[in-house]
């Protein structure tokens, strides 16, 4: 009783083609967003430090690629035909919102979101 083992392939990719793209325009919008926060706080608090402004520059805009990542997974999702997918196309976009937001907050945590 043996099995052969086929060579097994996904019908599709995990990632699409435009992974690349996503994540860089996630990164630069959630940089974008954290400047204008960190450029108008000025000096900001002393307790924070001399170089607090390094870690939102930084943080910000690598958890807003990983919500262009979890974005691009979903694409599967969104090619949903019919009302389903104009449905997850609306809950997908919510949820990349939230993200950029979460990744603001993440970014700014013990500095200006305290």
């Amino acid at each position: 009783m043996t099995t052969s083992v086929k060579n097994i392939e996904p019908k599709q990719p995990l990632f699409s083609p435009l992974l690349t793209r996503r994540m860089i325009a996630c990164a630069l919008v959630g940089l974008i967003v954290v400047s204008i926060f960190v450029i108008g706080a000025g000096e900001g608090n002393p307790a924070w430090g001399k170089y607090w402004r390094i870690k939102p520059l930084l943080l910000t805009p690598t958890l807003c690629a990983i919500v262009g990542l979890c974005y691009d997974i979903t694409q599967p999702l969104r090619d949903i035909k019919g009302w389903r997918g104009n449905v997850l196309f609306i809950l997908s976009l919510l949820a990349m919102l939230v993200g950029l937001w979460m990744s603001l907050i993440l970014g700014l945590n013990g500095t200006m979101w305290d």
